[in-house]
């Protein structure tokens, strides 16, 4: 895995590392200025682009091959207000 972390020297925060913006493209989380960068990132580096293709068939094969349950709305309800009744005691 590709864990290159940068610091922001402006701010003394680390900026996302390389898989974190992988991962944050595939959850559409990124800028267009930042997918641009991105993406020219993973053509011009082999390691970098095996990593988002493997991710990104990762994330196909867990979409198209993991059947979720349905539950019902009354469960749903219920989940909720017992989170609320918990926050207020």
């Amino acid at each position: 895995m590709l864990n290159f972390k940068i610091m922001n020297s402006k701010t003394s925060k680390s900026l996302p590392t390389l898989n974190d913006r992988v991962i944050m493209y595939l959850d559409s989380e990124l800028t267009k200025q930042e997918e641009r960068n991105l993406l020219l990132e993973i053509q011009s580096n082999p390691q970098l682009k095996e990593f988002f293709n493997k991710e990104k068939s990762f994330r196909e094969f867990i979409r198209n091959k993991v059947n979720r349950q349905k539950v019902s709305p009354a469960l749903v309800q219920n989940i909720k207000d017992r989170i609320r009744q918990r926050a207020m005691s």
